[in-house]
């Protein structure tokens, strides 16, 4: 038997609605389905418009460029994520500033402060990672946001289901995106959906994504753009995901509850905040770690490539997992640590550094019952005190 982190789990609804698609022979992107899609998203997460896309990278890229990034243009970033969060940003050569976690695993407020007050000039937009499903401090960073103009981006690709003050996360800036890769919480196997408050601009998005064509008979083009729009088998998978979304979420949640009650004296599991939800898309825990460990000095640096740092036991651990079939990854490598960034403005405290060494991510595939998770707990107790 193999456990992998995050596997698709099909409702059994999906065949169904694909076949109709069959029928219909409105394989190729756009038609009924894909509709569908963007109204049962709209409709769960009371999101003003929507519109579905083949990633939730190409979500994030049109987001940057209807807000009117530019080249030259300062956007802020969570540095604690992955690569897909931050990418974007260069695709429009505007400049990333990179900046280190608190105790939620997203953004530190006062170095977001610290950022935009020394930012030479104003920054155009932030791009907001909501890591694993956690929200961030979001009362702050709005009124940040709000008082300097800049546009927030929610990355809500790993936060789908997840909710702040009994709103979605996505749905408090001006832009938000969630991913339906194939290891997120419902898929359509590849796709993504960006939402906004604003239609003229998300109609703007929606224009981009279908190569900038005029409203013409014949294929007229004044602007570039970009083949970005899902097709309409992958909104049928999308509404059959849909009708089991909450499930998905509430099977998470337990399934981080029993590692708590396996591993909660051998490992720290990070709570989240007053008035908010995690879908806890990926059960994450930390080796040998105490909240105190915490950094809070601030400090602006140049991003710079730095080699895995890994505590031992964490790499014998995934790998002892890997021998009896068990997947499992350290937390993300911080993008101010890649060599792609190289050089970069950020903001660290050391948090994200901590976490990716002290961290691991658990499988947390929504098929699993609480005998697996405690089979896969005794083999984490083994390796960490063998």
């Amino acid at each position: 038997m193999r456990y992998f982190l995050s596997p698709p789990h099909m409702s059994g609804k999906e065949l169904e609605l694909i076949e109709e698609v069959f029928k219909s022979n409105y394989i190729a992107p756009l038609g009924e389905f894909v509709n569908r899609f963007e109204e049962s998203v709209k409709h769960y997460a009371k999101a003003a418009n929507a519109l579905a896309l083949n990633s939730a990278t190409a979500a994030l890229h049109l987001a940057l460029r209807v807000a009117g990034v530019k080249e030259g243009d300062m956007v802020l970033a969570s540095s604690f994520t992955f690569i897909a969060s931050v990418a974007p940003i260069r695709y429009l050569k505007a400049k990333p500033v990179l900046i280190d976690c608190d105790e939620t695993f997203n953004i530190d407020v006062n170095l977001l402060k610290k950022a935009i007050q020394e930012s030479p000039t104003p920054p155009k937009a932030l791009i907001l990672t909501y890591l694993y499903g956690n929200a961030a401090k979001l009362d702050e960073i709005l009124a940040l946001c709000k008082e300097h103009n800049i546009v927030l981006i929610e990355d809500a690709a790993e936060a789908l289901g997840s909710f702040y003050q009994n709103k979605a996360l996505g749905t408090f800036g001006e832009f938000g995106v969630y991913s339906f890769n194939g290891n997120k919480i419902i898929t359509t196997s590849g796709g993504g959906m960006l939402v906004s408050s604003d239609k003229e601009k998300l109609e703007k998005a929606r224009f981009y994504s279908t190569q900038a064509r005029e409203n013409k008979i014949y294929y007229e083009h004044k602007d570039y753009g970009y083949n970005y729009r899902l097709s309409n088998v992958l909104g049928a998978i999308g509404v059959g995901q849909m009708q089991v979304l909450e499930e998905r979420v509430l099977k998470k949640r337990q399934i981080y509850e029993w590692y708590k009650e396996f591993l909660g004296e051998t490992f720290c599991f990070l709570d989240e905040l007053e008035n908010s939800r995690s879908n806890r898309w990926l059960s994450t825990a930390l080796l040998d770690f105490d909240i105190n460990e915490l950094f809070e000095y601030e400090k602006e640096s140049k991003a710079g490539f730095k080699e895995a740092n890994l505590h031992p036991k964490i790499q014998k651990l995934i790998q002892d997992l890997q021998n009896e079939g068990i997947e499992t990854r350290p937390l993300w490598k911080s993008m101010h640590t890649q060599e792609l960034f190289e050089g970069e403005k950020c903001y660290i405290n050391g948090n994200s550094e901590l976490f990716f060494s002290k961290g691991i991510c658990l499988p947390s595939g929504t098929t699993l019952s609480k005998d697996e998770v405690k089979f896969i707990s005794e083999l984490i107790l083994k390796s960490v005190k063998g």
